[in-house]
């Protein structure tokens, strides 16, 4: 006999395919089998159908195609015989689904089996309807299930439940014609028909506004009475759970009478007494307990205002937070998460258990238990928990160390009482976990330092006292190094002693002596480095003795392989030996800087918010970031040790981004007489003989500023008719602070005449788009609101918009929103543009958008005509 016959048995075809070593084996015993089953339905084989069937639904199990098989199923469920029916409705549900266009060829045989005389028949077209009812046959079939939800046998009526509720999310129409039916059986002692009647009214309360109403009107007294015989029902060993009776019926009807109260007062009233009965009298030692008192919270705290249960809520949640187990605590902390709107105070006496949860070894209860921790925090309470949050960051893991960090900075910024504490604080934080706070952090830091004038000389002592014990943290080396060029002075001299400090001796060497450690650290990075030497310049002029020593320090660094710090070297020491006269003024200390302008930029509301570089990066060609301009492209430094632009490029420069023809014989017909030492102050200005995509930032810096350095550009005539801007800055703070980006940037009222927007550009992984507005009573000022869309998958980086426009036009624009623009997400930046010619010449714009995708230049170029008229 063949072993793989329409005859074998299921158990031997399982045996032969379990005895395989290896895929093929198994593939070929499958295809065997499949071919012995194909040629039993040809031969139409009723003796064995149902067998073929069977192991037509193990081999589905196990992943091989079996569509063949469907119309047996067909079959089976016609035969008259119950065995075949079970095996018949058995392979229908898992061999199909609604989807299949055959299933509407059993539709009349469901509806003869739902009437049929044995009700286990009519169980078994209940079960399979309830797993596969499509929406035409469940308007074909709803009159019979809701005639079965009278039925006399009562597992019969909890299948019609449960293929009702089916029915009604296949079709929210035929939702009125269950609501009778269904509350009647709210009325039944059976539990397994009466938790499916409470699951069927839920239901329809979320579909059908009706059905709310009436169930609320009608049934929530019996449900409140129902709720109470079960939690005060005596022993039931049919239904006992852990000492705790149907634990399952009560969930239900907890889950309904939270649907019924919220947003119902006076059934949220009728069902306070009872809420507040199983939330005191059901153990919570056993985990049935515990989901009943997690989904009395949830119904206490989703219906109607109640304050003394809401505190007896949240109570029940603080006992969790002690609970050994990790799932309890962690919906705990999420169900306090919701509760806090509702009532912080009653949270706020668990704080003490939720920031141990903050220790916790498991990193979703940490996270959790943050966010919470973030939340409660106010005023009142700043102090002590983030002394607590302090204290954990020396021993908490490196990988949670990161967000820890970030909510300490932002609980301390948002909750500061007084500077000093700030100050004090975010000193800890920069000892104990530097390296992990973002780069707006320090920076404000250093706004709110300038701010407090009478704590510089504290600040600049803390400060020199924490490097000494943690110089590996870059930020706090960053901040050190910057108060020690602004304030170093005041930490020589002992200015602003307060009488909380301790006396301390420090040198102009010792101050020296940072800076140098700082410079000369393996792991420093570029704008530690370039920080240090603006600090080093600063202080040649506040330390004369040692004046040599630091250009000692800076010379060093003038063969060095990064041309930033070679650049910055070349220039400050030609500053410190040929421009003293000078100096004293160059190097005066930073202006206050504007605290509410930075904050503003932090919480997102004003461009810059982002996490950038003090400027934006760009290309070199060693590979180094090139954070901020050269200050010595503002001097006519004729240093032997500068190297000599390249006039050639500059043309190219000037010509791929304004589209205009700067060749040689062009410059000398359109500029005439231009005199030498103008084009190397343009071609200086515009960083000539950079091999990278796009121009150095000081071009535009300068280009767009009212110094009077503008002079030798604007002698060029064929120059001048254009006005090249990228980014410009204020210049308040002198231009060799690496923080001069933290200028004040005046805010624009935009609440002139409305424009249409348009899209300026578009490629297939960028679109531009262009929102305007006018500022009351100057018609000849645009401002718009550039808005960049990243229509692709890929992460931009060192994101740069560059832009020139005619001669009667002039452009100023602020910083961009950030210089990274993520996948499918969008950056802003603002521009402001005046027309001399309004109502005359229209605007007209040419554009250029450099970034990288993983570390790839890409640069896209275009022209702007589509202005809306009357710009």
């Amino acid at each position: 006999m063949n072993p793989f016959s329409s005859g074998t048995r299921l158990r031997d075809m399982i045996r032969a395919i379990r005895a395989c070593k290896t895929a093929a084996e198994e593939r070929a015993v499958v295809r065997k089998e499949c071919a012995a089953i194909r040629a039993a339905i040809n031969e139409n084989d009723n003796d064995y159908r149902h067998r073929n069937l069977a192991k037509l639904m193990f081999i589905h199990m196990l992943g091989y195609p079996t569509h063949f098989g469907q119309m047996e199923c067909l079959k089976l469920i016609a035969s008259p015989g119950f065995p075949e029916k079970r095996i018949g409705y058995l392979g229908l549900m898992l061999l199909l689904d609604e989807r299949q266009e055959v299933l509407m060829l059993v539709t009349n045989s469901l509806k003869q089996d739902l009437n049929h005389t044995n009700q286990y028949i009519v169980g078994l077209a209940l079960c399979a309807l309830g797993n596969i009812c499509s929406a035409e046959m469940a308007r074909d079939l709803a009159p019979e299930v809701e005639r079965l939800l009278q039925f006399r046998d009562p597992n019969i009526r909890k299948k019609a439940a449960l293929c009702s509720i089916r029915i009604i999310k296949k079709v929210p129409d035929l939702a009125e014609n269950f609501i009778n039916p269904a509350t009647s059986l709210l009325r039944e002692k059976h539990h397994g028909v009466l938790i499916t009647g409470v699951q069927l009214c839920t239901d329809l309360c979320k579909i059908s506004t009706e059905a709310l109403e009436h169930i609320r009107k009608k049934c929530t007294d019996g449900l409140v009475r129902t709720l109470k015989d079960l939690a005060n029902s005596p022993y039931s060993p049919e239904y006992d759970i852990a000492g705790i009776t149907d634990p399952f019926l009560h969930i239900r009807l907890l889950k309904l009478l939270r649907v019924l109260g919220e947003g119902n007062a006076d059934a949220s009233d009728t069902m306070n007494d009872i809420l507040a009965q199983v939330a005191t009298k059901t153990e919570s030692n056993k985990v049935a307990g515990n989901a009943i008192l997690y989904e009395c919270v949830q119904t206490i705290m989703s219906i109607e205002d109640n304050g003394g249960l809401r505190v007896l809520a949240i109570n029940i949640l603080g006992r969790f937070l002690s609970n050994r187990d990790n799932n309890i605590r962690y919906v705990a902390l999420n169900m306090l998460m919701k509760a806090v709107t509702a009532d912080a105070q009653a949270v706020q006496r668990h704080r003490a258990t939720i920031i141990e949860c903050v220790k916790d070894s498991d990193a979703s209860i940490q996270k959790r238990a943050l966010e919470l921790v973030y939340v409660l925090v106010n005023e009142t309470n700043v102090k002590p928990l983030a002394k607590e949050l302090i204290d954990y960051l020396e021993v908490s893991d490196l990988d949670f160390r990161g967000d820890l960090t970030a909510k300490i900075c932002s609980i301390v910024a948002k909750y500061s009482p007084e500077k000093i504490w700030y100050i004090d604080q975010m000193l800890k934080v920069l000892s104990q976990a530097g390296n992990f706070v973002k780069d707006e952090v320090w920076y404000a830091l250093i706004v709110v330092i300038t701010n407090a004038s009478e704590l510089h000389g504290y600040t600049v002592r803390a400060l020199y006292r924490a490097f000494q014990m943690s110089a590996e943290q870059e930020t706090l080396v960053r901040v050190t190094v910057w108060c020690i060029g602004e304030y170093g002075d005041m930490l020589v001299n002992n200015v602003g002693m307060l009488d909380i400090e301790d006396p301390i001796t420090v040198t102009e060497f010792d101050a020296v002596d940072v800076v140098e450690i700082a410079i000369k650290r393996h792991a420093s990075d570029l704008t530690t480095k370039s920080m240090a030497l603006v600090a080093l310049l600063k202080l040649s002029s506040r330390f004369p003795s040692c004046s040599e020593r630091i250009k000692e320090i800076i010379v060093q660094f003038k063969g060095s392989f990064v041309l930033e710090l070679q650049q910055r070297a070349i220039e400050f020491n030609s500053i410190i030996a040929k421009h003293q006269n000078i100096r004293s003024t160059l190097v005066e200390r930073m202006p206050v800087l504007d605290e509410a302008t930075s904050i503003g930029r932090r919480a997102g509301s004003l461009p810059g918010a982002a996490s950038t570089p003090t400027a934006p990066s760009f290309n070199l060609p060693n590979g180094t970031a090139k954070p901020v301009a050269p200050l010595v492209d503002l001097l006519d430094l004729s240093s032997d040790d500068a190297p000599a632009p390249s006039s050639s490029s500059g043309g190219d420069i000037l010509q791929d981004l304004l589209g205009v023809d700067l060749s040689p014989a062009s410059q000398q017909s359109v500029a005439g007489q231009a005199s030498k030492s103008g084009n190397d102050v343009l071609l200086d200005l515009l960083s000539i003989g950079s091999p990278s995509v796009e121009s150095s930032s000081s071009t535009v810096d300068i280009l767009s500023s009212n110094s009077s350095n503008k002079a030798p550009v604007s002698s060029l005539d064929g120059l001048s008719s254009l006005s090249l801007s990228t980014k410009t800055t204020s210049n308040a703070a002198p231009m060799m602070d690496l923080l001069d980006g933290f200028a004040p940037i005046p805010p624009t009222e935009n609440n002139g005449p409305v424009y249409p927007s348009v899209t300026a550009f578009e490629s297939s992984s960028l679109r531009l788009t262009f929102n305007f507005s006018k500022q009351p009573g100057n018609p000849q000022t645009t401002v718009i609101q550039a808005t960049f869309m990243n229509l692709s998958s890929n992460t931009y980086t060192d994101f740069v918009f560059q832009a020139a426009v005619p001669k009667f036009l002039q452009l100023h624009l602020d910083p961009a929103s950030s210089n990274t623009l993520p996948a499918n997400g969008s950056i802003t930046q603002s521009l402001k543009i005046t027309n001399s010619q309004h109502g005359k010449k229209s605007l007209v714009m040419r554009i250029r958008i450099a970034y990288k995708i993983n570390g790839k230049d890409t640069l896209e170029e275009g022209q702007v005509n589509n202005f809306p008229r009357g710009l």
